[in-house]
C-alpha cells in the first residue's frame, strides 16, 4: 500500500473537517485511492481546545515550520485563511517540493499568479477546488469535464450568507438589518459581514473561475463589485411583481477579445433556476457552446462540506504521486504558455437592461421630466410603475428599461439625481433576464 503524508496548516472549522475525514474515513479513501492518506501533523496555535477528535501522540503541534521542514510530508494543507500568514506559508511549501491544497479564496484571487509560477518553478501541484463553492466541484468542472467546450458565461450565487439574507427579505420581508442579524445568529455571517455583504468574496470566487473559465491570469482588481446593503424590502416585492428575484450574482460573460467580471444585485426572472436557490445554499451555471447550460447546486460553506472539497484535491494529488504523474492537470486549466492577459471591460461599457426606483415629489410633471432626461441619454423606457405615497409628498417611480450603457444611466441618473423633484438617491438594480 502506498503511503502518502499530509500535513495541514491550521485546525479551524475547515483544517478540523479535513483531519476528521482523513481519520474517520481512512479505509475508504485507501479502498479509492490505493494510498494510505496518512495524516502526519496537524500545525495549530491553539493545541490545547477540544475539536472531537482524537489525534495520535504527536500529529497536533503548534510550530508549522516541523511541517514544511520535514522530508516525508508530500502534501501541506492550508486552512489557515487569511493572505498574509498564509501565504508565506504556502511560498515556503511549494518551495520546499510540497504539493499544496488551499480552500483560500483569498489566498488564491490576491497571489494566484503568483503562486502558480512558484508551484511550477517547484514542479509541485498546486490544488484549491475548496476555494469556490464549497462543495460544488466548480474547478474541476471548469478545468477537466468542460475541457471541450468554449466557455461562453458564468453566472453564480456564491455566498450563502447574502443568500440567506436576501431569501428573509423576499419570503417574511425583513428589512437588510434584521436579516443580517438573524444571519450572524445562526453563524452564517461573521460578526463583521463585510466582505459578505459588500461583494468582496464573491469577487474572490468570481476571480478565480474566471481565470479558469477563459485561460486568463487571475485578475480580481478589475471585478466590479457592489454589495446588497442597499437592497430594501420595496425593491424585492417591485421585482417579484415583474416575476423576478434578486440575488447577489457573480457574473462573467466571454467576448473573445474581452470579458465581463461582476459582482452585484441582479433581477433574474423566476423561470431562471438560480432564482430559486434559497436560504444559505451556492448555485453556479456555466455555458458552453457544447453543452450548453450545465448548473451546479450545493452548500457553499461549512464545515464538512469544504473539507470534502478538501479531500477531493488530496486524492487527486495522491494519485498522481502513485503514478509519478505531477501536474498532470494544468492549475489554471490550460497550459502556461497559452495564459493571457484578456482585458476586462469597464463596468461603464457594458449593456445591460435596467431596474430604477425614483423617490418623487407627488406633483405634476416629475414623470415626464425623468424620461425626458433618459431619453436624452439613449436610455428607452420598457414600463412605468408607480405606487401609492411612501411618506408624506413622496411617491416611488419605477421604471425598467430596454438595453442601455451603464455609462449612459450612470450620467442620466446623476443629472436626475440633481431635480428638485427628487427626493432621494435612486435605486439601481440591473436586470439579467437572458
Amino acid at each position: 500500500m502506498n503511503k502518502i503524508n499530509i500535513g495541514i496548516l491550521g485546525c479551524g472549522i475547515v483544517g478540523t473537517g479535513v483531519a476528521r475525514i482523513l481519520i474517520e474515513k481512512s479505509d475508504l479513501l485507501q479502498s479509492r485511492t490505493n494510498a494510505l492518506l496518512n495524516l502526519k501533523y496537524v500545525a495549530d496555535l491553539d493545541t490545547q481546545t477540544d475539536r472531537g477528535i482524537l489525534f495520535e501522540q504527536g500529529v497536533l503541534i503548534s510550530d508549522a515550520d516541523i511541517v514544511l521542514n520535514d522530508p516525508e510530508i508530500d502534501i501541506v494543507v492550508e486552512t489557515i485563511g487569511g493572505q498574509t500568514a498564509a501565504k508565506a506559508l504556502a511560498i515556503k511549501a511549494l518551495e520546499k517540493g510540497k504539493h499544496l491544497v488551499t480552500a483560500n479564496k483569498a489566498l488564491i484571487a490576491s497571489f494566484g499568479n503568483e503562486l502558480v509560477k512558484t508551484a511550477r518553478k517547484n514542479n509541485v501541484d498546486l490544488a484549491f477546488e475548496a476555494s469556490t463553492g464549497g462543495c460544488m466541484p466548480v474547478i474541476k468542472t471548469l478545468r477537466e469535464s468542460l475541457i471541450g467546450n468554449r466557455i461562453e458565461s458564468i453566472t453564480g450565487i456564491l455566498n450563502g450568507t447574502c443568500n440567506y439574507i436576501l431569501t428573509k427579505m423576499s419570503k417574511q420581508g425583513c428589512p437588510f438589518e434584521a436579516a443580517l442579524k438573524e444571519a450572524q445568529a445562526k453563524g452564517f455571517a461573521e460578526a463583521d459581514p463585510f466582505l459578505d455583504i459588500e461583494g468582496g468574496d464573491t469577487a474572490h470566487k468570481l476571480a478565480i473561475i474566471t481565470a479558469l473559465a477563459y485561460c486568463m491570469n487571475i485578475n480580481l482588481k478589475d471585478i466590479h463589485v457592489e454589495g446588497i446593503s442597499s437592497i430594501t424590502p420595496m425593491d424585492i416585492e417591485f421585482a417579484e411583481g415583474f416575476g423576478h428575484a434578486i440575488k447577489l450574482l457573480a457574473i462573467s460573460k466571454n467576448h473573445s477579445d474581452t470579458i465581463e467580471a461582476r459582482v452585484h444585485p441582479a433581477m433574474i426572472p423566476l423561470s431562471n433556476p438560480l432564482s430559486h436557490v434559497d436560504g444559505s445554499m451556492n448555485a453556479v451555471t456555466i455555458t458552453g457552446d457544447a453543452t450548453g447550460q450545465t448548473m451546479l447546486y450545493g452548500h457553499g460553506a461549512g464545515m464538512m462540506p469544504t473539507a470534502s472539497a478538501v479531500i477531493s484535491d488530496i486524492a487527486d494529488i495522491a494519485r498522481n504521486i502513485i503514478s509519478g504523474a505531477s501536474r498532470r492537470v494544468p492549475i489554471l486549466g490550460c497550459r502556461e504558455a497559452s495564459i493571457s492577459p484578456i482585458p476586462v471591460l469597464p463596468i461603464n461599457q457594458v449593456e445591460i437592461c435596467y431596474y430604477i426606483r425614483f423617490s418623487a415629489a407627488d406633483q405634476p410633471g416629475v414623470l415626464s421630466k425623468i424620461s425626458g432626461i433618459l431619453g436624452n441619454y439613449g436610455i428607452s423606457i420598457k414600463t412605468v410603475h408607480q405606487k401609492g405615497r411612501e411618506s408624506k409628498g413622496s411617491v416611488p417611480v419605477v421604471m425598467l428599461t430596454h438595453r442601455a450603457k451603464e455609462q449612459s444611466v450612470q450620467k442620466a441618473l446623476t443629472e436626475i439625481a440633481g431635480l428638485e423633484s427628487i427626493l432621494d438617491k435612486p435605486v439601481v438594480i440591473r436586470i439579467e433576464d437572458k
